[in-house]
């Protein structure tokens, strides 16, 4: 059994925002800075957050220049700010983004370095300032995972940093945050947390712990992606992609991820594709790839989505599987490399660094079958066809 590290504090359920006054008292914190992106505070999202701490005469600044798939230049202004005031925990507000920015920043402004010095295979194992994760979005799951992912700008690297240093003291799943969440961006961050879900199941490195919640994860989510997408407002849809997100990121923070995350950062650091769009692009033909490594558990999986029944068989159920990742895409308009915007001739060019950087960041070796450099240029190519 693998060691599991997990937030010391969870809070779930809607409302659960107003509880971050009680996780500081807990945490013996009064000065939080929040981190959060301009959309959070332009349209208001962040306004239950604000009217908590001011009820309760918290102090607090906010640093809202975080950006989407952050990069190491990106988060610099935010570790000064915090290494020039007097904060004694962040607070990461937003998806995925903002919350990998905090954590990145809450290790540099405590630790010093670059962040190319915590790229794996190093492992950071001491936390820096104490960090409430407060996702609005149902994806990442980073609230509760032991991973961030930082953008070399340099070399358009995207760095994953492992340990539990980048694991949140705390986290705050509350659902009702998501309902403003737009249609394409409930899509792709669905698709993300199941992929989590789907990759930590059939990781190497899986276990019976992140077994369960895995295919705990994959039961809530799979069911409700298609009625959130259609229905933002669905309040049951909404909760159940919400612990679901939760559930997936616990499952790869204490598995791993494998092959369609080694592939998708170099895509979304080329080409800035949406992290959980990239997953979408390559969820089905990197799962034809797989299968033939882990047969029995691609055929839970396809049992857990619920589009396969226990009298199926394994090979039944594995084209049930496929099926079913290749319809979602349609269902969800996900679109394709060309429609993206991406020309094919400039994706070729660059397919040879990306399969380098993507063995790099290691989690292809935790696939049911590690693809030579040769076949994850073919997988590369076949997102053109």
């Amino acid at each position: 059994m693998s060691e599991i590290i997990l937030p010391k504090f969870i809070n779930i359920g809607a409302g659960k925002v107003n509880s971050v006054n009680d996780i500081l008292k807990k945490l013996n914190c009064e000065n939080p800075i929040i981190i959060t992106d301009k959309t959070m505070v332009e349209l208001n999202i962040i306004e239950p957050l604000e009217r908590t701490l001011t009820e309760m005469q918290i102090r607090y600044e906010i640093f809202n220049n975080t950006m989407p798939e952050p990069t190491a230049e990106s988060i610099e202004e935010g570790v000064k700010l915090i290494k020039n005031g007097s904060f004694d925990c962040i607070i990461a507000f937003g998806g995925g983004s903002p919350i990998d920015s905090a954590k990145a920043m809450s290790i540099l402004a405590s630790k010093g370095g670059k962040m190319e010095d915590y790229k794996f295979p190093v492992i950071s194992l001491e936390s820096g300032i104490p960090l409430i994760a407060i996702p609005t979005t149902a994806g990442t799951g980073s609230e509760a995972t032991k991973f961030t992912i930082i953008t070399n700008e340099k070399n358009d690297e995207k760095m994953l940093c492992v340990g539990p240093a980048f694991m949140p003291t705390a986290a705050i799943i509350d659902y009702e945050l998501t309902y403003s969440v737009p249609k394409r961006t409930t899509a792709d961050t669905a698709i993300d947390s199941l992929t989590h879900a789907i990759e930590a199941y059939v990781s190497k490195k899986s276990n019976i712990f992140s077994d369960t919640q895995a295919i705990s994860a994959m039961k809530l989510i799979a069911p409700n992606i298609r009625k959130a997408f259609n229905n933002g407002k669905d309040q049951i849809a909404r909760e159940k992609l919400m612990i679901g997100a939760t559930l997936a990121g616990i499952a790869f923070s204490n598995s791993s991820v494998a092959l369609v995350h080694g592939m998708s950062r170099p895509i979304g650091a080329f080409y800035h594709v949406p992290h959980g769009l990239s997953n979408a692009m390559l969820l089905p033909t990197v799962t034809e790839f797989s299968i033939p490594g882990a047969t029995v558990k691609y055929s839970e999986c396809a049992k857990a989505i619920g589009i396969a029944s226990f009298n199926d068989s394994i090979e039944d159920s594995n084209k049930k599987l496929l099926t079913e990742l290749k319809q979602l895409n349609i269902d969800l308009k996900v679109p394709s490399l060309e429609d993206f915007g991406i020309k094919k001739e400039i994706f070729l060019k660059n397919i040879d660094t990306m399969a380098t950087q993507a063995i790099a960041s290691g989690s292809p070796h935790n696939n049911p079958i590690v693809p030579s450099h040769e076949e994850l240029i073919l997988l590369y190519k076949k997102l053109c066809e």
